[in-house]
């Protein structure tokens, strides 16, 4: 299992891999590049270099071509050669990339690539010698998601550790689940992710008999483990599927109440306008996917009727599909509100990109047809020139600060202003025997006026319209 899975060893240095396909501008390369080493800065590495390649497309062995593999190598004191024979440990690994000579091993093999230019090997450090020991990166970040084999070749050629993107989101997940339900779905993705990548257990160790409580008869190592992953996997999820039960009750509770979600892309800023516009104590801090578990609190000062104010785990581009499954039930929040507001980070210069994620992710989860306004945040980081153009660009979206209270005051007038549409009043007389209905008044409608009289009490309300046929169809059936 991946040492970036063991959150009591930390991993200082990295090094990251990435590959310029042609379907990305260069503007989109360079992004990708500064979010994995944010991702890589996340989980507490130090990114110490880069090597990347142009290319139509990922190489099938080890992703980019020869030259750009030893240039790899030199960064982690790895050989830059794919070895055949039998899987070999973490420790051989290295010492043979220490070694780096036909002696260390004779069966090793370089893998062909056709692409390659044999003079494109120098490293950005400007010499052809490997790093000292003490300098090395010990994990290598690749901006793309690996095949088994793939990850296994590259281990075998630069001696590292070797994560892909998807593997990294998911380590950064693992860290920050804290409660019982994220850490479920988490673990539950973190194992289906696992499993094709298992290998074959050493020579000698391959294949056994059965026995109670071990391997079935010819059951190698790497089929045991993944049955006990597939056992465990379906262990997870009656687990999970008790607690999402709860939590489809808590939000039936809810059902009748105005309901906005805050989505958008990972360090938007979501978590610091729920903490501006709920006083909750939400986590706040400036990491991808410091929200994990999705809070719902009042917006206050409080309306009437009340509002509920969801946060919710934040989207980045290419999000591992089984991530989003077994978040499934945590999104439904945005799924089933009335309003979203999409938080975006105006002063990130991929901003735009940004904002396709995100809806392709609602579209995904299918929440992409509720009313939604868009909110530029972080505005206090743009010149006024800046704001000028995005005021331009997205006439119907706000452009505000978080720590700025005006602003904090602007989006929540908005937000009221959004569920006051569509409101109608209404004149009801209700019995002193159904005196209930007047605290059902209080809780989904606003109370404009309300008097005591021989009849019952007359209230005078003003709400949706679902909610004011509620209360005279309960009033009809007496």
């Amino acid at each position: 299992m991946s040492q970036l899975f063991d959150t009591a060893k930390p991993l200082p240095r990295a090094v990251i891999l990435a590959v310029h396909l042609p379907d990305a501008s260069d503007a989109d390369f360079d992004s990708s590049l500064e979010e994995i080493a944010r991702l890589g800065k996340t989980l507490g590495l130090r990114v110490i270099g880069r090597v990347t390649q142009k290319r139509s497309r990922l190489a099938p062995g080890v992703v980019v071509g020869e030259g750009k593999l030893k240039e790899l190598a030199r960064w982690t004191g790895g050989s830059g050669e794919v070895y055949v024979g039998p899987p070999r440990t973490k420790r051989s690994l290295r010492n043979r990339g220490a070694a780096g000579s036909d002696e260390a091993d004779p069966e090793r093999q370089e893998v062909a690539d056709e692409s390659v230019a044999q003079g494109e090997a120098a490293a950005e450090s400007g010499t052809d010698a490997a790093l000292p020991p003490n300098e090395r990166a010990g994990v290598v970040l690749v901006d793309h998601d690996l095949s088994p084999s793939q990850a296994r070749n590259l281990e075998n050629a630069t001696g590292a550790e070797v994560i892909d993107r998807s593997g990294v989101i998911l380590a950064i997940f693992q860290r920050h689940a804290r409660s019982r339900e994220a850490r479920l779905q988490v673990e539950i993705a973190r194992l289906q992710y696992v499993a094709p990548r298992l290998r074959e257990a050493a020579l000698g160790e391959d294949r056994q008999g059965g026995g109670i409580g071990g391997k079935g008869a010819g059951e190698s190592s790497a089929e045991l483990d993944r049955r006990k992953i597939r056992d465990r996997i379906a262990e997870l999820r009656q687990e999970l599927a008790a607690i999402e039960r709860e939590s489809t009750t808590r939000r039936k509770r809810r059902g009748e109440l105005n309901k906005s979600a805050l989505v958008g892309y990972t360090n938007a800023g979501k978590s610091s306008w729920m903490r501006a516009l709920t006083g909750s104590e939400v986590l706040v801090q400036d990491k991808l996917f410091a929200t994990l578990d999705t809070t719902v609190r009042a917006l206050q000062p409080e309306t009437s009727p009340r509002i509920l104010v969801s946060d919710t785990v934040g989207f980045i581009k290419k999000l591992p599909h089984d991530l989003v499954a077994s978040f499934r039930s945590t999104l439904d929040e945005a799924r089933e509100c009335d309003l979203l507001l999409q938080v975006v980070d105006a002063s990130d210069p991929a901003f735009p990109a940004q904002i396709e994620v995100t809806r392709s992710v609602l579209h995904e989860i299918g929440a992409d047809e509720s009313p939604s306004l868009l909110v530029l945040n972080k505005s206090d980081r743009l010149t006024a020139e800046q704001r000028e153009r995005l005021a331009t660009e997205y006439p119907q979206a706000l452009l505000l600060s978080v720590r700025d209270p005006a602003d904090v005051a602007t989006l929540r007038a908005r937000i009221a202003e959004h569920f006051e549409r569509g409101m109608q009043e209404a004149e009801l007389v209700v019995p002193y025997q159904l005196s209930k209905l007047v605290a059902e008044a209080h809780a989904t409608t606003r109370v404009i006026s309300e008097a005591h009289k021989e009849d019952g009490t007359h209230i005078r309300v003003k709400g949706a319209s679902d909610q004011l046929a509620k209360l005279r169809a309960a009033l009809a059936k007496h």
